[in-house]
């Protein structure tokens, strides 16, 4: 019953003194699982994935009295999220001096090693073409196209027009399907 709590209503939770750690465990069962896919999709290691889960939830524990609610509770957890895996790519490209061939390499690597990946040859090809990717437009990728969300719900997560994420998810296709006719 209390996994079905709505947003409002964990929020209130989080606010108040008293209740704000059950709230903030609330908010974490409640989103954990999604969070966690969204920023595997973007860091596709699974120890990576963790760390930034938890990054994520830190940050919003700490911001969580900052929440306007300006928007939904679930596009400000994405958009904690979304930079977080921004700024953990960034890191890991700046620390590791490696040209993005390197670096897509070495995540198929992992995501070849890893047991929780169950994906066959294609959809191997597929990750390898979503690496070749700019960073934020292989999140607006994966947010329209994996999570399946609004242009609206994208720009609200990014802070980006709508004409312009439609913009970055018709390129980013398009070099989707270049790199597999290539491949």
């Amino acid at each position: 019953m209390e996994e079905h709590l709505s947003d409002n209503k964990i929020l209130e939770l989080c606010l108040d003194n008293k209740s704000q750690s059950y709230g903030f465990n609330l908010l974490v069962r409640k989103y954990q699982k999604q969070l966690y896919f969204h920023i595997r999709k973007m860091v596709l290691v699974h120890e990576d994935a963790d760390d930034v889960l938890q990054q994520t939830f830190i940050k919003a524990w700490k911001n969580i009295t900052l929440f306007r609610g300006d928007s939904k509770l679930y596009t400000w957890l994405y958009r904690i999220a979304s930079n977080a895996c921004i700024d953990f790519l960034k890191n890991k490209k700046k620390h590791h001096h490696s040209d993005i061939d390197q670096i897509a390499e070495s995540y198929l690597n992992a995501l070849e090693e890893d047991p929780l990946f169950t994906g066959d040859d294609m959809e191997k090809e597929f990750q390898k073409a979503l690496l070749t990717l700019p960073d934020k437009q292989r999140l607006v990728f994966n947010l329209k196209y994996f999570e399946e969300l609004k242009y609206e719900e994208i720009s609200q997560i990014t802070g980006t027009s709508i004409g312009g994420l439609k913009a970055s998810y018709h390129h980013a296709v398009e070099k989707v399907k270049e790199f597999i006719k290539q491949d």
